[in-house]
């Protein structure tokens, strides 16, 4: 068995003992209001740098039930979207895609999307511009058959991939997915999991929250460097681990990227880091891009979840020897 899909079922070994919400995303213990995806007129200073962001969402192997991607307010316009130079002028495009490649083909896994990140076969789509009935309100995209996905087992099952880009306007679009096996509400399909290997996301306002992604760590990673678009100059970035009560660093960027470098120890191999976005004072519409390389330059994959839970500093007592 190759040393990849040991890592991974590995890992889902450990998701399969989570009790918790796993197909939110944003998920509840990240503590991000919304997604965010702006459309290409956009100025790149509100937080994201590329206009297009990649979802991909696994469904067990044996899985045999229908699922649903549900999307919270997926329409621009009304009181969660953030307008742009006027009123809101945008639409934007939610692609579904599965079978051969969906995940696999390497253009699908990059930090910017180019060349065939669009891989698989497009199942469905639709795009929305300032559509009332939506505003704040669920729509569903399916039923799905879990076996029109690719099968990835080192990942646990068939993926699928969710495309979404700003097309026409200069606004934002923040909203929620979910991955559900009813149509009408949330409701968890059991074993799924969702991941993606760039994240643009809308962060707390208020002085003083703070935000939490959780990348895996796997065991041949020796370092990584956090990579954060746009951080206004809000704060700080503290990674805490079961070794780190919680490095810091500061962030000054605004329009462009900053590179945190940090090194990883033995005790955190095989489990997750907590990254937080900790705000030092009030930003309004406060929208960042993070991904995360390895010591190769490889993107490591953001999951909904902490795999294995969230991690906690094992504090050591350090006992002298008697004299």
């Amino acid at each position: 068995m190759k040393k990849s899909k040991i890592i991974f079922l590995f890992l889902f070994t450990c998701l399969s003992v989570i009790k918790t919400n796993a197909q939110a995303i944003p998920s509840e213990d990240e503590k991000i209001p919304y997604l965010t995806t702006f459309s290409k007129n956009a100025a790149i200073s509100f937080g994201d740098d590329d206009y297009i962001q990649i979802y991909f969402f696994v469904v067990p192997e044996k899985s045999n039930d229908p699922f649903y991607i549900r999307v919270y307010d997926p329409d621009n316009g009304g009181t969660i979207d953030e307008k742009g130079g006027g009123g809101f002028n945008s639409k934007t495009k939610f692609s579904f895609y599965g079978g051969k490649g969906a995940h696999s083909d390497k253009d699908a896994q990059g930090q910017s999307p180019k060349g065939n990140y669009k891989s698989g076969v497009f199942i469905t789509g639709k795009t929305f511009g300032d559509d009332a009935q939506y505003n704040e309100q669920w729509y569903e995209f399916g039923p799905f058959n879990p076996k029109e996905g690719e099968l990835q087992p080192e990942y646990g099952g068939n993926v699928f991939k969710m495309v979404v880009e700003g097309t026409d306007g200069d606004d934002g679009n923040l909203y929620k997915m979910f991955l559900s096996s009813n149509k009408e509400k949330n409701v968890k399909v059991e074993g799924a999991n969702s991941f993606c290997y760039e994240y643009t996301f809308r962060l707390e306002e208020k002085m003083g929250s703070v935000s939490h992604i959780y990348p895996f760590i796997s065991k041949d990673v020796v370092s990584c460097d956090i990579n954060v678009f746009d951080f206004d100059n809000a704060g700080i970035v503290r990674v805490v681990s079961v070794s780190k009560k919680g490095d810091m660093t500061t962030s000054t960027t605004e329009g462009s990227w900053s590179k945190h470098h940090f090194e990883i120890t033995q005790e955190e191999l095989n489990t997750s880091l907590d990254i937080q976005f900790i705000n030092k004072k009030e930003v309004k519409n406060n929208n960042v891009a993070v991904y995360i390389t390895n010591q190769y330059g490889k993107l490591m994959p953001f999951f909904s979840l902490p795999i294995g839970g969230v991690p906690k500093y094992k504090y050591k007592i350090g006992v002298k020897p008697a004299k």
